[in-house]
């Protein structure tokens, strides 16, 4: 049954990323803000992991943890929102997000030898357009014109460093718990966030009631629930199934971006949205009995 739920909450959760960065950026300072929810989520992990007695990794496992959370966590976010505040606009930054799935798929491939089924890439491949068509107006409005060159390699870095955060996960840290997988990775992307901080050197914070509420939301939702999800999801589902389910992310942001914003929504949109879902649910789909797509 959590087999069912779990990627259905992930989602959900996952989405919320982007309505809660735009609702604080504009009260604090990307880089501190997410310094202050990654090593606020650590210390959850961690007293959530000392309570299980779960075990701590150690020599090569300890840094295999710490490669996998600064690169899922820290240099992902902190590339992206610094990106996105330095003038990519937020949809072409979506767009890039989508080529996620895509580099995982194909790494997965080459590099770790899994076998994916023509029903896969066609998933893909259908998913990626219907994001295209949900992220049409943003591109339309912002143009690519208007990305210079150190926000694009920012943006394209972070994904690559969230696809390669990913496939760690698949390696030998996949034996140790969630809580103490979840600390120790949130500790990695603490110390990219909190460098970035102090080479950034701005520690804008207005005190504003939103981002108390948006930092208490993404420590416990998207960074505590979110991620300790996206490692559950790796682990028992594979790389490549769930990273399609990021490809869900940027049409349902766009929803949620239209019932709390008024952003408008239109029948491309909604077009794209079916499109990107029936996509996801055909390349997860696991095909008849029997048939390997991916190890778990």
């Amino acid at each position: 049954m959590f087999a069912i739920i779990a990627p259905i909450l992930f989602i959900l959760i996952w989405s919320t990323g982007f309505i809660v960065a735009r609702a604080m950026v504009p009260h604090g300072a990307p880089e501190l803000i997410l310094a202050l929810r990654l090593t606020a989520t650590t210390m959850l992990l961690a007293g959530a992991a000392l309570y299980a007695r779960q075990s701590w990794p150690r020599g090569k496992r300890l840094g295999l943890h710490l490669m996998a959370g600064a690169m899922l966590h820290g240099f992902y976010l902190t590339l992206s929102w610094w990106a996105v505040n330095n003038g990519m606009p937020a949809g072409i930054m979506s767009l890039l997000g989508s080529l996620q799935p895509l580099m995982v798929a194909v790494a997965s491939v080459l590099l770790l030898g899994d076998r994916l089924p023509g029903r896969a890439w066609g998933g893909l491949a259908i998913a990626i357009f219907g994001v295209g068509c949900v992220l049409m107006p943003a591109l339309e409005r912002s143009g690519a014109g208007s990305v210079t060159l150190l926000p694009a390699v920012a943006g394209m870095l972070a994904v690559l460093g969230m696809a390669g955060g990913t496939l760690i996960q698949r390696g030998a840290i996949a034996g140790d718990g969630i809580a103490v997988s979840g600390a120790v990775q949130n500790a990695g992307g603490a110390l990219v966030a909190i460098a970035a901080t102090l080479l950034v050197g701005e520690y804008r914070w207005d005190g504003a009631p939103i981002l108390w509420i948006g930092l208490s939301w993404s420590v416990l939702g998207l960074s505590a629930a979110g991620l300790s999800l996206l490692v559950w999801l790796v682990r028992h589902q594979g790389a490549t199934r769930m990273s399609m389910l990021l490809l869900l992310v940027p049409p349902l942001a766009a929803i949620e971006a239209w019932i709390l914003f008024g952003e408008r929504l239109g029948p491309v949109q909604l077009v794209g949205f079916a499109l990107a879902l029936g996509g996801v649910l055909l390349g997860r789909s696991q095909g008849k009995k029997g048939e390997v797509v991916e190890p778990a």
